[in-house]
């Protein structure tokens, strides 16, 4: 699988990132067999959260990750918004991962200016993270965000290493968001991970529906999927984390090896074919 470099750091990541969310509702032999089958496929990039199935994803993920952790960027986050909390949950979750250490830390779903100013305020979270690496415990700093405004004003007040952020298709087109934050991240040298790369409508009713593990609906066909993979490698991301659904990751990984530089018609095609869908997330 092709890699890419995460911004200013020399860490290569594959292209396709492994997401923490496929674990929850399963058992241990998936999760064994789910790591080994995409370590055999090229990924090197782990994404978790303590959140996934209120800690099932790290219970699952953690002894199925543990053989290879040597070989692979791990990368996990936190929901709190203080420093003691932060710091607390970061080692609650090195315990529950069997490791010692994370090669990328994040904030979890910020979306509010308010987080952002509690976060990188005193005692925030931010405080917390700053010591955890000093000590060795994380190596690197990042943040996930569902919003614009909250994105670019992380951006703005600290250097990060990363940030993961919803880049597909239909909200680019349809709902124009995320430019702002590429160009952002772009002129900071940060890595950019992209989220929902295969999301493509709202969904009312999440028990809806075949992906009951995902709060939206996303690509319906495998050649729908590798249209919306292209589109977002094709942006200066380093990598897409699969979403809910082993067979959604499966998709991204047979998509990768058959995927073709997006030329400016492309573009304009697929932008054709967005058109009267909803997006998720919408600056409009």
């Amino acid at each position: 699988m092709n890699k890419r470099k995460l911004g200013k750091t020399e860490q290569l990541l594959s292209v396709i990132g492994f997401g923490a969310i496929v674990f929850v509702n399963e058992n241990k032999k998936f999760a064994e067999d789910s790591v080994s089958r995409a370590i055999d496929s090229g990924i090197n990039y782990f994404d978790m959260g303590p959140g996934y199935g209120n800690g099932q994803a790290e219970e699952l993920g953690g002894p199925a990750i543990k053989p290879y952790r040597n070989k692979i960027f791990l990368a996990e986050k936190t929901g709190s918004r203080t420093k003691n909390e932060a710091l607390i949950e970061l080692k609650q979750s090195l315990v529950k991962m069997d490791t010692d250490y994370f090669d990328l830390y994040q904030f979890h779903a910020v979306k509010t200016l308010e987080e952002v100013k509690i976060l990188t305020g005193p005692d925030g979270a931010l405080e917390g993270f700053i010591e955890a690496q000093k000590q060795g415990l994380i190596r690197y700093l990042g943040f996930s965000a569902h919003s614009e405004e909250a994105a670019l004003a992380l951006i703005e007040q600290f250097n990060f290493d990363s940030v993961l952020y919803p880049l597909n298709f239909v909200t680019w087109h349809q709902g124009h968001f995320g430019q702002s934050v590429i160009n952002a991240a772009t002129d900071k040298e940060m890595g950019i991970l992209a989220l929902k790369t295969l999301a493509k409508t709202p969904r009312e009713n999440r028990h809806e529906g075949n992906w009951q593990k995902a709060w939206y609906n996303p690509v319906e066909t495998y050649d729908e999927a590798k249209t919306a993979l292209r589109w977002t490698l094709s942006l200066p991301v380093t990598s897409c984390v699969s979403p809910s659904h082993a067979e959604l990751l499966w998709w991204m990984v047979d998509a990768e090896k058959e995927i073709k530089p997006l030329s400016k018609n492309d573009d304009i095609k697929i932008a054709n074919r967005t058109k009267g869908i909803k997006p998720i997330f919408s600056n409009l």
